[in-house]
């Protein structure tokens, strides 16, 4: 493979890595502090696209991302509230709301399953213009990826060391304590599905702008990437309590994920044999900590039935 091949190979995966990494930033707020497993991340992602398409081409590419970001907070509350005042289960309200954002996701496209924006002006068009005779001109799509995933870190980093962000945590960890403590866990709750799905709308809406085009489809498998990623990312930077590492680990897990992606593809494999792929790294990314832990035993196992065997 020529060394240029290799490089833009590279960069496409950071690239993507980098949009992507923001739905498993959303997933580590919502899965691992709040842990919550919200299943309506696809939905919530094609509807930050689709927003941010629709805005776009409206000729507001700042606006987009706005709007994309406040679709997503709609989502997000309507699955918080399903699960926190309605007592619908959070894995069936995530359901509920994945399937019911579908309808809402055509209507938002006008009836359509596809939406072209060649000719729109997007925020990646514009860092484009920006760097425009600088060494950086080819970089545009990184450059902006790298400055909403470093802005949302931030925002993560330090919203989870507040009062609010606190709370959120210990809900995630012991409910029952959150609520001997006299704070309300079904509005943590809320607030940590609402900024969650934000950034999923952002991901999305940023996704739809860098390809230029948005589908129906473009969240399909969504929340089983981002999962297999934030599993990537904690085998790199553990569970432990330093919150910028393991956003850091899950930044990385989401490049690594699209790294393997791009040479699955330059390997020639089929396109639909990608979502198997997923799955895969998915349950080797669960499956290889807990083995792992087994291993001793299944060790002495073994020694224990050759010692047997040989007497």
């Amino acid at each position: 493979m020529p060394f240029s091949v290799f490089v833009d190979l590279g960069q496409t995966a950071l690239e993507l890595g980098l949009i992507s990494s923001l739905t498993v930033l959303a997933l580590f707020l919502s899965y691992s502090m709040l842990n919550v497993c919200d299943l309506s991340t696809d939905g919530c992602f094609t509807l930050g696209a689709t927003v941010g398409a629709v805005v776009a081409l409206s000729g507001h590419p700042y606006l987009a991302i706005a709007a994309a970001m406040g679709a997503g907070i709609l989502s997000g509350c309507t699955t918080a509230v399903l699960q926190t005042k309605l007592g619908v289960d959070s894995l069936l309200s995530g359901i509920i709301v994945n399937t019911g954002l579908y309808s809402v996701n055509i209507a938002v496209m006008g009836g359509a399953s596809l939406l072209n924006m060649n000719k729109t002006e997007t925020v990646f068009t514009k860092m484009a213009a920006l760097l425009q005779g600088t060494p950086f001109a080819r970089q545009s799509k990184l450059a902006v990826a790298l400055i909403a995933v470093l802005a949302v870190s931030v925002f993560l980093a330090l919203f989870l060391r507040t009062r609010l962000g606190l709370a959120i945590r210990a809900t995630g960890n012991n409910p029952d304590m959150v609520r001997s403590s006299s704070i309300n866990p079904a509005f943590t709750t809320i607030v940590g599905l609402c900024v969650a799905n934000a950034f999923t709308g952002l991901s999305g809406c940023l996704l739809a702008q860098a390809q230029k085009s948005v589908n129906i489809d473009i969240g399909t498998g969504m929340v089983t990437i981002a999962l297999a990623s934030l599993l990537i990312g904690n085998t790199f930077a553990g569970k432990g309590r330093n919150i910028p590492l393991r956003l850091a680990g899950a930044v990385l897990g989401a490049v690594i994920f699209r790294l393997v992606y791009m040479v699955a593809l330059r390997f020639h494999m089929p396109a639909f044999m990608l979502k198997l792929v997923s799955s895969v790294i998915v349950i080797i990314a669960i499956a290889g900590p807990y083995l792992k832990s087994r291993f001793p035993v299944l060790r002495r196992r073994l020694v224990h039935r050759s010692g047997k065997e040989a007497r």
